[in-house]
């Protein structure tokens, strides 16, 4: 969509989210300003870390990562499309207000955000389109990787209590990547396993020898920061219990 609607996906996510910016400043440079950014802004760059392959997944060899990624990877030199380049605009304008006008805001570099209102499809909501076509007996195709590529869940809920948190007690220009961790960490392989034990339906899949052109290999966002700025904070939502209110979502709806 953004590679076919460049200026229009550049301005909502740019230019708009400069215009908040600088209303802030102008009425309220007090109030505190959590932006929704995303893992994206760093491109392909996470695939340039060493990986080793398990039985079911990829994971990191190098220990360092053993937490997932923290927000020191670079966002430079990488492969991110136009939607990624776009939201790093944003990204980096939030953490300038922050620093440069001593505003209160912060970048949430989101994963997979999920939970029970989330209307997944094919290319985006991986959690609840995998249930969704679990749950209706459709094929669901693996795109490269094995089907072992790695994604953490975070619930919606979690997210809301961090923003809740940082409103507490606001810093400036800070970043955070946000996400379930490794404990809701998950590769396509192993989701079907989960989903196809809580509906009690096997999994119907097709393989594709083509993954998605910038698709993250294994992504866990490492959470270490968040909980150290705010002790008061953790994720309380398993991945099952994702899985499971997702389930009773889409029954309602189905």
């Amino acid at each position: 969509m953004a590679a076919r609607r460049p200026f229009d996906d550049f301005d909502v996510n740019a230019v708009g989210t400069l215009n908040l910016l600088e209303a802030a400043r102008r009425a309220c440079p007090e109030a505190p300003i959590v932006h929704l950014s995303t893992n994206k802004v760093y491109g392909d760059a996470p695939n340039r870390i060493p990986l080793r392959e398990m039985p079911t997944r990829w994971d990191y060899e190098n220990p360092a990562f053993t937490e997932g990624i923290s927000e020191s990877l670079s966002i430079d030199q990488s492969l991110h499309s136009l939607f990624g380049a776009s939201k790093v605009s944003a990204d980096v304008m939030v953490q300038e207000y922050g620093r440069h006008f001593g505003m209160p805001t912060c970048c949430l570099r989101g994963g997979c955000i999920t939970g029970p209102s989330h209307s997944g499809v094919e290319l985006h909501g991986f959690l609840s389109y995998l249930v969704r076509t679990n749950l209706t007996g459709k094929t669901y195709h693996v795109y490269g990787y094995k089907g072992k590529q790695v994604r953490d869940q975070i619930h919606a809920s979690d997210v809301s209590r961090f923003v809740e948190e940082f409103i507490k007690a606001p810093r400036c220009g800070e970043v955070y990547n946000c996400g379930g961790g490794r404990a809701n960490s998950c590769s396509i392989l192993e989701a079907f396993e989960r989903v196809a034990a809580i509906t009690g339906h096997p999994m119907k899949w097709e393989y594709v020898d083509q993954a998605r052109r910038g698709d993250h290999i294994c992504y866990i966002s490492d959470t270490s920061k968040m909980r150290r700025h705010y002790p008061g904070w953790s994720v309380t939502k398993s991945l099952d219990d994702c899985i499971r209110e997702i389930t009773d979502s889409w029954i309602g709806w189905l």
